[in-house]
């Protein structure tokens, strides 16, 4: 067996960008999970149970056809502490949620945490990570959450905002991982599980 093609199963049009931005070819193969994480209290945990759904799912799909991949499977979760528990923060409904979301995370310090998951399709062997990212934000002002929520940017976003794009200006530090990882995929972390799966990196 050579080098695996690589299948992103997500999708995320960030992602789909980080991945290209790296240099890595891939071929887009999504499928439908379920998303619901009611038993999941723990955020890092909840982003590799969802990538691991994701990554399987679309594996178990092409291994039925004898088809030889790397699956690569992500999601974000973006997690708030109050009161010694752990709030998750998924892609809101509506603008009435997405508002509630910016209004929860205005003035906090909150992780970002993207799991990642590689599952080969000839055995579905699987490798999975997460990267976790503390996010600082300054108050958010009634008017500003106002003017964000009409512009749209939240739709598809876990939290809510989209660091990448106008909502950069409501943040003041990053610590712990990177920039990519509050996008939507730590770029880093996934090519080294394709490499453990024997996944092509190089055209």
């Amino acid at each position: 067996m050579g080098e695996l093609r690589i299948l992103l199963a997500s999708a995320s049009p960030r992602r789909r960008e980080l991945l290209a931005a790296a240099g890595l070819e891939f071929t887009l193969g999504p499928v439908p999970v379920d998303e619901d994480l009611g038993e999941f209290a723990d955020p890092a945990q909840a982003a590799l149970e969802l990538a691991t759904r994701k990554a399987l799912a679309a594996a178990s799909a092409r291994a039925e056809r004898c088809e030889e991949w790397a699956v690569l499977g992500a999601d974000t979760v973006v997690a708030l502490e109050r009161e010694g528990r752990w709030e998750l923060l998924g892609k809101p409904a509506d603008e009435r949620e997405a508002e509630a979301m910016l209004a929860a995370l205005s003035g906090t310090r909150h992780e970002v945490i993207t799991g990642v998951c590689v599952v080969r399709t000839h055995d579905l062997s699987r490798w999975s990570a997460f990267e976790r990212t503390y996010v600082t934000m300054r108050a958010i002002t009634g008017e500003e959450r106002s003017a964000y929520v009409a512009s749209g940017e939240w739709r598809d976003k876990a939290g809510g905002y989209a660091i990448q794009e106008s909502a950069d200006r409501f943040v003041t530090a990053l610590e712990g991982g990177g920039f990519d990882n509050v996008v939507g995929l730590p770029v880093a972390l996934s090519k080294a599980l394709l490499l453990r799966a024997g996944a092509a990196l190089a055209p």
